[in-house]
């Protein structure tokens, strides 16, 4: 399955294939890691993957290279072509003597004679002193002397009339009013709840792991099974009109697509995209919305950088508020700086280590108007979809994914 999928969260370009295991006979389902991010305008836009006899797969758009990856690394599809050697045992049961606990509280600690429990947390201030000019007499809240039952008010079925309350303009210039209470403090003597300090477990023998046992779908692979391409089938899940589908080319040579793309899609997209920047500059004559376009384009290509990954979706729903809200962009810029400073922080002291991605030939291109919604792999992602847009509330907002 190849296309783009632009749904709620959901904002990437697959690329799904299955794959069947020559041990087992099953077909296991595998995800491209770290999809590239479908563009943001509403123009015209081709969809190129380029399968190579090396184990290669390039995922192009507008003929751009967006993602390189190799179908037999275990860092670029999820779960892997090919199956680990060895799997947990799902016979070997952890022993009951087995301890966990890396710390334990101490048994021969005592709680100290003086440790009160039951003191409060705060207590009244004693020192404190009414502030003067305090009014003790005048309330808070007294009635608005300008409002009046309305005539249609009916006492029997409205029940009795009350005027809306308004705050005392008296109180304004005093330090306050009504009934004054000291004000409450830290109290010296808490100390909460006791309890016994850690120590080190004695018995403690790290995490149970079942022991590793060879994998009985294991298998070693040169280059997928790739079965014959019989018939081309287009998914479309949508909550807006518009959407257009066309061109849908598989050839054996990547220049066909090249020629293709260059011939039949380019004129049209640059056509549509003078017609768009003609239409920002009569939005907006002092070119803030064609800048804050800019912006999000450049803050949609910081979303695909690989080391973001797990904060993609995170990324992408600040994005998306900022383009519904312009006077909040400011604010989405910081809260992603602030998000790659603390992926870099991670990375620097102690993160994961970024997925590789390696360099090549049938080719599956597709293209579409204006905005193409997602291809789904199955029922379940379907499914899982639906379930967090939430079926008994209104739909969120499709965006156009051009």
């Amino acid at each position: 399955m190849f296309g783009p999928d632009k749904c709620g969260a959901t904002n990437k370009v697959h690329f799904i294939l299955k794959h069947k295991n020559p041990k087992s006979g099953e077909y296991v389902e595998h995800h491209l890691k770290y999809p590239p991010s479908v563009p943001s305008d509403k123009l015209t836009h081709v969809y190129t993957a380029i399968l190579k006899p090396d184990n290669e797969v390039r995922i192009l758009i507008d003929g751009e290279e967006k993602k390189k990856a190799n179908f037999l690394s275990a860092d670029d599809f999820e779960p892997p072509l090919i199956p680990a050697k060895t799997i947990p045992d799902p016979d070997d049961k952890k022993p009951e003597d087995w301890d966990e606990r890396a710390k334990i509280p101490d048994p021969n600690a005592v709680k100290p004679d003086d440790w009160d429990e039951d003191a409060p947390m705060e207590i009244e201030d004693e020192e404190a002193v009414k502030p003067e000019g305090w009014l003790d007499d005048e309330p808070e809240e007294i009635d608005d002397p300008e409002a009046t039952k309305p005539e249609d008010w009916d006492d029997e079925e409205d029940g009795e009339w009350e005027a809306p309350k308004i705050d005392n303009p008296k109180c304004e210039t005093a330090p306050g009013c009504g009934e004054w209470k000291r004000p409450m403090k830290m109290n010296p003597a808490y100390k909460g709840k006791w309890s016994a300090p850690l120590i080190d477990n004695p018995n403690y023998k790290g995490i149970w792991k079942p022991q590793e046992i060879p994998n009985p779908d294991y298998f070693e692979l040169d280059k997928p099974d790739f079965e014959p391409i019989a018939a081309v089938g287009i998914e479309i899940w949508t909550m807006q009109d518009g959407i257009l589908f066309d061109n849908i080319l598989i050839a054996k040579n990547d220049k066909v697509a090249e020629s293709y793309r260059e011939t039949t899609w380019k004129p049209k997209f640059e056509v549509e995209k003078e017609k768009q920047k003609a239409e920002d500059e009569s939005t907006d004559s002092d070119g803030l919305s064609g800048v804050q376009k800019k912006v999000f384009d450049v803050l949609y290509k910081v979303a695909d950088i690989p080391f973001l990954s797990e904060y993609k979706l995170q990324i992408l729903d600040l994005i998306e508020k900022a383009e519904k809200q312009p006077n909040i962009t400011i604010g989405v810029i910081v809260s992603i700086l602030v998000i790659i400073l603390t992926v870099l922080f991670r990375l620097l002291f102690g993160g994961k280590k970024q997925p590789k991605v390696e360099k090549n030939p049938e080719v599956a291109e597709t293209s579409n108007n204006q905005s193409t919604s997602g291809e789904k792999a199955e029922e379940e992602e379907e499914e899982e979809e639906e379930e967090k847009e939430g079926t008994a509330a209104a739909p969120r907002r499709r965006r156009r994914d051009t």
